[in-house]
């Protein structure tokens, strides 16, 4: 299962916003089922960047949000995302699936 949350940041944000996603990053990689966790930035536009994940299975990436140390962590940052569908799966494992607006 993938997860990617990508985010807008001027430059004058920049070296905060790297800090905040390098301790998500951190944080996500100690998380059981957690396979990879990475903060890239995009290759045409400097100002776009993305926390890319990878888990076990879709209940590992949800409990990966659960506990204290994570809303200090994850939501603070993740609020700041671009707010678009963000968790994908092999097809074969999504199954019947509804659009959000539904």
């Amino acid at each position: 299962m993938l997860a990617f949350s990508r985010f807008r940041v001027a430059a004058d944000a920049e070296a905060s916003f790297i800090e905040r996603a390098d301790a998500a990053v951190a944080f996500f990689r100690t998380r059981p089922g957690n396979l990879s966790a990475e903060l890239v930035r995009n290759l045409d536009e400097p100002d776009l960047w993305a926390i890319a994940t990878v888990w076990q299975n879709v209940g590992s990436y949800r409990r990966g949000f659960n506990g204290y140390e994570a809303k200090i962590v994850l939501v603070p940052l993740l609020s700041e995302a671009i707010d678009e569908p963000s968790a994908y799966d092999d097809a074969s494992q999504v199954g019947f699936n509804l659009p959000r607006d539904l």
